[in-house]
């Protein structure tokens, strides 16, 4: 298939390289001249393990290239993924200035001249995490100067820096948004297809509707954020009480209905999902008339959770720290990532 992913950061590089991988022809375009000159010559601008032997043995191959002329890709692809930037506003929010734009451009695109459809339509994908209800938007913005058919769906991302490309090549899930009618079930067939390759052990791809499929990301994020806050609180609670917080992860990670994922202790979450997400999904509960009590607890756990080390160091050493020299082993908000945006 062919196949268009706007914007070739963490994860719009992923989704074109695996897409790529499988033998799709996929090209990914950007805004940013130095960064697409860069990707051209095979050189990944952030480290994710694996991403840069794929990216290069596609270009080699010839399925995989990048572009700054965004309308161009857009018309050359059935399938175009918009995966940009969804930053965090002041007050909150997730900002969708990126993902509007490219909506835009995307229904200028399919005013006239020649576009490459599958069975009659062009297939829009938010890749993006984005909150309930922009795909909608994303369908309104295109169909105000689009002329040629298409289908706006949710397909949320669920990669893990550091292990982003393993997450893509073997998903535990594909989740998959899509309208009723006909450019529903065009869009339901068509990505089937195109999500075949990733599961050969068994079907993973659950499809429902647009807004399912948005707020199912947001409430996986939310909820494993849920968890770091609420071991970190424990731990809190087991220092003060003289248990020990191992032993206790151990004996409740064994209830098979917790398990042992996300129940460690420690500095707290960062990266570029979880304190975005947590905060984007409490502004839309806020937005709704449904305060989510939880979630700001979570968030408040978090923020205090930053200063609970330097607070011992304190302890220990006095308030005074002058002269005295600490090794910091590791910067970036988790192992096997260069990224430090929200870094405890």
């Amino acid at each position: 298939m062919r196949i268009t992913v706007i914007g070739s950061g963490y994860v719009g590089l992923v989704v074109g390289a695996c897409l790529a991988n499988t033998g799709n022809q996929v090209v990914c375009a950007d805004v940013d001249a130095a960064k697409v000159a860069s990707l051209t010559e095979g050189v990944v601008p952030f480290f994710e393990p694996g991403l840069a032997d794929l990216v290069k043995a596609n270009l080699e191959a010839g399925r995989l290239s990048f572009t700054t002329d965004v309308e161009a890709a857009i018309r050359a692809g059935a399938i175009v993924y918009i995966a940009v930037g969804t930053p965090q506003g002041d007050d909150g929010s997730a900002e969708l200035r990126y993902v509007e734009q490219v909506a835009q451009t995307i229904g200028l695109a399919l005013a006239g001249g020649e576009n490459v459809l599958v069975d009659g339509h062009k297939i829009v994908l938010t890749k993006s995490t984005v909150p309930v209800g922009t795909t909608d938007r994303v369908s309104a913005l295109i169909a105000e100067h689009a002329k040629q058919p298409f289908v706006a769906c949710s397909n949320p991302e669920f990669l893990k820096e550091g292990d982003a490309v393993n997450d893509f090549l073997k998903p535990d899930r594909i989740i998959i948004g899509t309208p009723d009618g006909e450019p529903g079930e065009v869009a339901r067939r068509t990505l089937h297809e195109l999500y075949e390759p990733f599961c050969r052990t068994r079907d993973r791809v659950q499809f429902m509707d647009v807004r399912s499929s948005e707020l199912t990301k947001y409430a996986a994020n939310a909820l494993l954020a849920t968890k770091i806050s609420f071991m970190n609180d424990l731990a809190n609670l087991a220092e003060r009480v003289g248990a020990d917080i191992e032993k206790v992860r151990g004996g409740i990670g064994a209830d098979p209905r917790i398990g042992y994922h996300f129940l460690f202790p420690g500095t707290g979450y960062g990266g570029s999902c979880f304190p975005k997400d947590v905060k984007a999904l409490a502004y839309t509960g806020q937005a709704y008339g449904q305060t989510l009590r939880i979630l700001e607890a979570v968030d408040a756990v978090n923020q205090d959770q930053k200063a609970v080390l330097l607070k011992k160091v304190k302890a220990r050493f006095g308030e005074d720290l002058t002269g005295r020299t600490f090794a910091v082993w590791g910067l970036a908000f988790k192992p096997r990532t260069d990224d430090m945006r929200e870094a405890p």
